[in-house]
């Protein structure tokens, strides 16, 4: 989906995704002392730039939805926290390198050349000692999963990522995660996530 058809998807009133953080992103970074600059890949409505805000980080929250970006921008000013929001097509994102001390990177889905340059400066931007945090659908996810894309060309594995990390950082956990999913006809299913977590070196 284009930058205009999130536009679409974000406009209504209401949050498409909840206010709170992803729950693998709460879980892999609540213990992470905050310690300067953080940026939020594909922040969209800014679920978890303001949850990161909250925490005492100072937040870049990027994505190429303009309405999703003024939906962050409000939920982070209704908690009492800021953020920079930055409008930019991730395939152009070019950030300086040791910019920042964490980089976070959650349901993003381009084609994989696409998506490993992205990865890659991803990596470079952030700081020794700073971290990398990637969740993604899972590239089993359409077979074993439920929910999320069905095209085969634009999920990765937790070991794809990993390999793509490793010049670059170490890895302390690469693996596929379970998340459960109410349907809308209200039953209960269960997708598979990617989830990377690796510290610059």
């Amino acid at each position: 989906m284009d930058a205009a058809g999130w536009d679409e998807r974000y406009r209504g009133s209401e949050l498409v995704w909840k206010a709170e953080p992803n729950r693998f992103v709460a879980q892999e970074l609540a213990g992470l002392e905050p310690s300067g600059r953080a940026v939020d890949l594909a922040a969209g409505e800014g679920r978890n730039a303001v949850w990161l805000a909250e925490r005492g980080w100072e937040v870049e929250a990027v994505d190429f939805s303009a309405v999703g970006l003024e939906k962050a921008e409000r939920l982070a000013a209704d908690r009492g926290v800021r953020l920079r929001a930055v409008q930019t097509d991730l395939t152009l994102w070019a950030p300086p390198e040791a910019t920042y001390d964490l980089a976070l990177i959650a349901y993003l889905h381009l084609p994989w050349p696409e998506m490993a340059q992205i990865l890659t400066r991803a990596a470079t931007a952030v700081r020794r000692g700073g971290t990398l945090l990637l969740v993604g659908h899972d590239a089993a996810n359409p077979e074993r999963g439920h929910g999320g894309p069905q095209d085969p060309r634009v999920l990765y594995s937790p070991g794809q990522v990993a390999d793509l990390w490793r010049p670059y950082a170490d890895i302390l956990r690469a693996e596929a995660v379970t998340r459960p999913v109410t349907t809308a006809e209200g039953g209960n299913r269960t997708a598979l996530d990617a989830l990377v977590h690796a510290v610059r070196r």
